[in-house]
């Protein structure tokens, strides 16, 4: 359901006009010529289950209390800067504020009943408000300026927690979260891989362009399906002699010369190591125990200048079906 177009002079913005989505659209705060308009919004279909105010110009969440049955609400790209007024929608399952102005997260305590709450792309500094939100199986805040993960360990069915693109330095606080399956902290300042032991059931953990030099501390993850540490400053592959069900292992942009303990990965089937260090062929020989390896990135590493480097890679690891962007022959 798309928001329909603002008026765009007082005269016709003076008159109500009703969208698709069952919303009037009328005149708020058309003041002088140099301010932007925006929309008011007035229901007008209680019933509705789903409301789409994308794009809509709001900076004020308001007038939502005829939603008796409202489950999925998005307020994508709008100008908000609380989060307010939501106290009557304890209906609703989906909330997303993505790419607003908010700092804080507030006023969430009667929406026992939500699943999904997106604040991405926000101005939030601190993790808070949460308590009541039990429920809760997907929380997204990457690209806000948090410093620590805190207030999380009540949230015992979440599921999904993206928290790419802030300003945390260390994994902390997440014993309670036994339930998580993705967690994704890439492009924070984390130096360190540590207290994940707690998250057993986890598949899918990022940590991409972080400030990591080692792998470790990832042996009680056993049921891990896929890692991502590209772009740190990782020296060796180690320590996953535990993480059996890899099938997806992300190491490229790093400073790995060596290809190594990787025999007890005997579910790989991907594995990116382009921009790295490794130039012995001997190393990449260790490639032939992985059975089920269909895809290798090994561009921009040295070996990858010797002029029969596809077929030297195809000789030693004949399941590849990729080599680096291009498929086989």
């Amino acid at each position: 359901m798309k928001m329909p177009v603002p008026a765009g002079d007082n005269e016709i913005a003076e008159q109500q006009s009703t969208g698709p989505d069952g919303v009037v659209h009328g005149a708020s705060s058309h003041t002088e010529e140099s301010s932007p308009t925006v929309n008011d919004i007035v229901i007008i279909d209680p019933d509705c289950l789903e409301l789409d105010l994308n794009h809509g110009r709001i900076n004020k969440i308001q007038n939502l209390e005829p939603l008796t049955c409202i489950e999925n609400l998005y307020l994508r790209w709008n100008l908000i800067t609380k989060i307010e007024n939501l106290e009557s929608l304890t209906t609703l399952v989906e909330l997303e504020l993505y790419d607003n102005q908010i700092t804080k997260i507030e006023n969430l305590e009667s929406l026992v009943n939500l699943e999904i709450l997106d604040l991405s792309f926000n101005r939030i500094k601190e993790i808070e408000g949460l308590g009541n939100l039990k429920n809760l199986k997907k929380l997204f805040l990457s690209s806000n300026k948090i410093c620590k993960i805190e207030h999380l360990d009540h949230l015992e069915n979440l599921n999904l927690l993206e928290l790419g693109d802030n300003k945390i330095r260390e994994i902390d606080n997440l014993n309670g979260l036994t339930n998580l399956q993705y967690l994704y902290l890439g492009k924070n300042k984390i130096t360190k891989i540590q207290n994940l032991d707690a998250l057993v059931n986890l598949t899918c953990l990022s940590l991409q362009s972080n400030r990591l030099v080692n792998i470790e501390n990832l042996e009680k993850l056993k049921e891990l399906n896929e890692l991502y540490l590209s772009e740190n400053g990782i020296t060796r592959i180690e320590n996953l002699t535990e993480n059996k069900k890899l099938e997806t292992l992300d190491l490229a942009q790093n400073k790995i010369k060596l290809i190594e303990n990787i025999s007890d990965l005997e579910e790989l089937t991907e594995l990116w190591m382009n921009n790295n260090e490794v130039s012995e062929w001997s190393t990449v020989e260790n490639l032939s125990v992985l059975k089920k390896l269909a895809t290798v990135y090994l561009e921009k590493n040295p070996i990858a200048e010797d002029p029969v480097y596809r077929r030297k890679l195809k000789m030693i690891a004949p399941s590849l079906t990729q080599i680096d962007a291009t498929l086989c022959r």
